[in-house]
């Protein structure tokens, strides 16, 4: 009786130490921190931008030829009307004397024939006497001096097209020919702008956003490489799309009230137009 008490203990104690052990209790987890969404703000639209100048003008030739004189430099102040740059045109300029000859040939003879009498002396006789013209002599001879008068306009006008004026008072900021090369005709040699009313423009405004920019609202330009903020306005909203990165945009061009000083041509920014 003892030997079975002393069995059963035995066997008692082996299937405790099989038996599976119980799962641990999970440990208690933390969520990560979210991070709360703030929406923008339906009073302002935000972009990125570019400056530009209010004006950029473009020059060339309508007739190829050899580039004779260079006046200007990049980075030289022009006047509207200034000479920039000429050709070596000697044909155009020889065309220009005989058309002026031809005109003053044709123009003292229509005044001859503009008398109403002219002097006549009979070579048999010696007889003087005044006739009487026909008023179609003179309106022949004027038509013809009206046509050389035409012929030397023309003749002036295609060579003052081998002389490059500017067109506005601006900022040389490219020259592209040297004197003794050949320029072709529409070929672009100078470039001019206004530098000093320099103009932001964005290059990401996006389709959804442009509905509530009008033109006059105010807008908050930072400039990042003078780190300094400036006020504008909303002067022209494109009427046309532009494709960046496969997203919709509209290019607007803001006008500064101010230009801070150091401002160039295409240093970037950032603004923020009041919508309401």
């Amino acid at each position: 009786m003892k030997r079975l008490s002393w069995s059963l203990l035995i066997l008692t104690i082996l299937l405790t130490a099989c038996a599976t052990p119980a799962a641990p209790a999970p440990a208690p987890t933390t969520s990560a921190p979210v991070e709360a969404f703030t929406a923008p703000s339906a009073d302002v639209v935000v972009a990125s931008a570019k400056t530009a100048p209010a004006q950029i003008v473009e020059l060339g030739f309508t007739i190829s030829a050899l580039v004779d004189e260079v006046n200007i430099k990049e980075g030289d102040t022009v006047q509207a009307g200034q000479t920039l740059m000429a050709l070596d045109v000697p044909d155009l300029e020889y065309a220009v004397v005989a058309a002026e000859e031809a005109f003053r040939s044709a123009d003292i003879t229509a005044q001859l024939q503009k008398a109403d009498k002219v002097k006549y002396v009979n070579p048999n006789n010696g007889v003087v006497s005044f006739l009487a013209l026909p008023k179609e002599v003179y309106a022949k001879a004027r038509s013809k001096a009206d046509q050389a008068y035409a012929a030397l306009e023309t003749a002036q006008a295609t060579l003052a097209q081998a002389t490059l004026t500017s067109p506005i008072d601006g900022t040389v900021v490219s020259v592209k020919v040297i004197p003794g090369e050949v320029v072709q005709v529409g070929q672009v040699v100078i470039t001019i702008a206004v530098l000093d009313s320099l103009q932001i423009t964005t290059t990401d405004l996006s389709e959804r956003d442009i509905p509530r920019v009008q033109i006059g609202q105010s807008v908050d330009v930072y400039i990042e490489a003078l780190d300094v903020t400036v006020k504008g306005s909303v002067l022209r909203i494109s009427p046309i799309s532009e494709v960046v990165g496969g997203d919709v945009v509209y290019p607007v061009t803001i006008m500064l009230e101010k230009q801070p000083a150091g401002l160039l041509w295409g240093m970037s920014a950032e603004v923020e137009i009041q919508t309401k």
